[in-house]
């Protein structure tokens, strides 16, 4: 059993927290409806708006200081934001649900907060006043206690438990801290409507300007100039910085305010380090950051992936993509998004994690699968893919993976284009399939004899037929191309060309029950699976999985290693943890300290070695 008022009461009921509103919103419309009440004297609707407008404060600081292509270099602390703290802080909104209940309460036990103007200026000084010489020093006492043994270990350590701070770690507090918390941000408000100076003004801008300014502590992000402090050195005292309180979250000792560095001064506990580091982490935001040693070089896959980003929505982001209703709004807004990076956008960084003391990013083409498939925009595509590798090249990158469409053979010959064009790269360019192929072959029974193959002729299809007849599995290869097909059958051992057969038509597959899907295939085509099939796929998107008598593998990925730091998103689809075959492929290339580049036709004799290879460092088969 926790300490008391550590729990929040309704911790246990999860999303369902949410209908905690729900007599606010009745009351409000109510009101509105069928009391002849103005929206503007609705004091519910007025509680509804304001708990709206302090979460969006809360995720428009974290979309900013999640966008690593702008804020890479302002960065304070560097390293990535975990699954663990994502869901430690799960739940940053209760603080929201609380004050928006007590300041329901409010409203019908203190009658001064009835009728109050849109606007009083003398409300405005009198509520900076109380903040100042009441909110600011009450808070730093109550911190300051906070941080005694038993306070902290009951109480404010769940706080300081989120090793990055982030705008959610703001509200990431115990019900007591929350409690007291609401108290402190209550004075000025109902300190200046009892003076009779109070409006309705004041209350949503202090309640704004309040979360914001704690967002703005937390956002790891140094966005505060020195030079603004050197010209008006007094400034320091008044407001403080990310910089400043980020010390606090990792010298605890120091750095006690809400907001002004005043009353650390006065209670001497200031922190030495924080006007040096502030202008260090000032000084060095116009300067390029560490460079990776790794990159994946993904691309946005459709509509719904671009949601599915951690400068979205990170709780979203921090799960395998699935379709929520709450996205519905929002495709309006991403098709806007979409033609905006097709005409402007260049490849940038989306996320980073770190293994064995080496950074791994992401970036992301600003390009939508459709796009691929547009015989006017391959140019255009090839030319961000090249601009990305030579970029790769300059910051000194050891190996950029390719993924997906990104190696498409059509478009640029799964890299030989790049490779063939710059014969000086240092940059290793690398399509990953060798390890995609073996992920798959890895997932086919021992005691298989018969596999059904679609995409049989491309570049992962000859690959796996290849390396399949040579273990005397019989490969069924769908193609209408007999030129093809011969081309790739030439290819095995002489005593093993039989084990490799032409098929035009799906239903030559009707009696196999291991399908390998390298080509999109509809329902109706599906139709001719036996019951019990399994379809394996390397095909993007992948395909629905239609027949409920049938089992449907995902697409080929493997399992990071376990000492990976600071990933706290998914590869959309992708389990935690989980990335694509093409990306691990890339890893262990980097891992192993290869030299060659891995584009163009699969080496089948090489399949092995990428997967014993992958295997070795600790990455694992999902």
């Amino acid at each position: 059993m926790g300490a008391p008022l550590s729990a929040w009461p309704w911790e246990n009921l999860g999303s369902f927290k949410y209908l905690l509103f729900g007599p606010l919103i009745w009351k409000a419309f109510y009101s509105i409806i069928h009391e002849d009440v103005l929206p503007m004297h609705s004091w519910c609707l007025h509680v509804l708006i304001i708990c709206a407008l302090r979460g969006l404060i809360h995720q428009l600081w974290h979309s900013y200081s999640s966008m690593l292509f702008l804020t890479r270099n302002r960065r304070i602390i560097q390293q990535g934001v975990d699954f663990k703290q994502i869901d430690t802080e799960w739940d940053w909104d209760n603080f929201i649900i609380l004050q928006g209940g007590i300041a329901s309460v409010g409203w019908y036990l203190l009658p001064f907060l009835r009728d109050l103007p849109v606007w009083n200026g003398k409300g405005l000084i009198a509520s900076m006043v109380l903040h100042m010489g009441v909110s600011e020093p009450l808070y730093y006492w109550v911190h300051r206690q906070f941080h005694a043994n038993d306070f902290y270990q009951n109480y404010h350590s769940l706080h300081h438990s989120s090793p990055v701070p982030q705008s959610y770690t703001a509200g990431n507090a115990t019900f007591l801290e929350h409690l007291i918390l609401t108290v402190i941000i209550g004075i000025p408000i109902v300190g200046s409507s009892m003076m009779g100076y109070g409006s309705i003004c004041i209350i949503y801008g202090y309640l704004s300007v309040f979360d914001f300014l704690r967002c703005l502590g937390h956002s790891n992000v140094e966005v505060i100039s020195h030079k603004l402090f050197e010209k008006i050195p007094f400034l320091r005292y008044l407001l403080y910085t990310p910089t400043y309180h980020s010390l606090h979250h990792t010298e605890m000792s120091t750095n006690f305010c809400l907001f002004m560095p005043l009353f650390d001064a006065l209670g001497n506990t200031l922190n030495k380090k924080s006007w040096e580091l502030h202008k260090e982490m000032s000084t060095k935001a116009g300067m390029n950051g560490k460079a990776p040693d790794f990159v994946f070089l993904a691309h946005v896959v459709d509509l719904s992936s671009q949601m599915h980003v951690p400068f979205v929505f990170r709780s979203f982001s921090s799960v395998p993509f699935s379709f929520r209703l709450f996205l519905l709004p929002m495709y309006g807004p991403a098709t806007l998004v979409c033609l905006a990076m097709w005409a402007w956008a260049k490849t940038f960084l989306i996320t980073f994690y770190n293994l064995r003391g080496r950074l791994h990013q992401t970036w992301a083409v600003p390009r939508y699968g459709f796009q691929y498939f547009l015989p006017f925009a391959l140019d255009g595509i090839n030319n961000q893919i090249e601009q990305a590798i030579l970029r790769a090249d300059k910051l000194g990158v050891k190996v950029i993976s390719l993924a997906a469409l990104n190696k498409n053979e059509a478009l640029n010959g799964g890299g030989t284009l790049f490779v063939n064009k710059h014969p000086d790269l240092r940059v290793r360019v690398v399509h990953g399939n060798t390890l995609t192929a073996a992920v798959i072959l890895n997932e086919i029974p021992k005691d298989c004899q018969e596999v059904f193959l679609t995409g049989a002729t491309s570049k992962l299809g000859r690959a796996i037929a290849l390396y399949l007849c040579r273990r005397r599995v019989r490969v069924l290869m769908l193609t209408v191309s007999t030129e093809r097909f011969q081309k790739v059958q030439k290819e095995a051992p002489a005593d093993y060309q039989n084990y490799l057969v032409q098929v035009t038509k799906y239903q030559a597959a009707q009696n196999c029950k291991t399908w390998i899907v390298g080509k999109w295939i509809t329902p109706r085509e599906q139709r001719w699976a036996p019951s019990g099939a399994h379809f394996h796929q390397f095909v993007v998107p992948p395909i629905f999985h239609f027949r409920r008598d049938c089992t449907y593998g995902d697409l080929a990925a493997m399992r990071l290693p376990d000492d990976v730091q600071g990933l706290g998103s998914c590869e959309y689809t992708m389990d935690r943890g989980v990335v694509h075959a093409c990306h691990a492929g890339g890893v262990v290339h980097f891992l192993e300290g290869w030299t060659h580049h891995e584009v163009g036709a699969i080496d089948v004799d090489r399949i092995d070695i990428v997967w014993n290879a992958a295997l070795k460092h600790g990455l694992k088969p999902v």
